[in-house]
């Protein structure tokens, strides 16, 4: 009964994280710039995969695969906001710059301040 429960619930859990990296990688193919790809990227992407590992964890039922899938889940979290804001300040330097839409931008060194 715990086992049939689990798979369900696993299976949810794979079907959401597998619509979040979806959206990710629409993401990816249809916002305008660089920096705006980058945050579909490491936002959504990183959903969808650490629901995948949840998934793995709560099918497997087994504390080495739980820890190891939760291990995996908290390194995702705490290292793609970090690279992907490291990878688009680089990409600032090196000279992309954001779209026509992009209303502020704050690394400009152009911009006049209100001081």
């Amino acid at each position: 009964m715990i086992g049939e429960l689990a798979a369900y619930v696993a299976g949810i859990l794979i079907l959401v994280g597998g619509l979040f990296s979806l959206v990710a990688a629409l993401g990816i193919l249809r916002l305008p710039d660089l920096y705006t790809r980058m945050h579909a990227a490491s936002k959504a992407g990183t959903m969808g995969s650490g629901l995948m590992f949840v998934a793995i964890a709560v099918f497997a039922f087994d504390g080495p695969v739980i820890l190891r899938a939760l291990v995996g889940f908290v390194f995702l979290l705490l290292t793609a906001p970090v690279s992907a804001h490291l990878l688009a300040r680089a990409a600032y330097s090196a000279g992309y710059k954001p779209s026509d839409s992009t209303v502020i931008d704050d690394l400009d060194d152009h911009t006049e301040s209100g001081n």
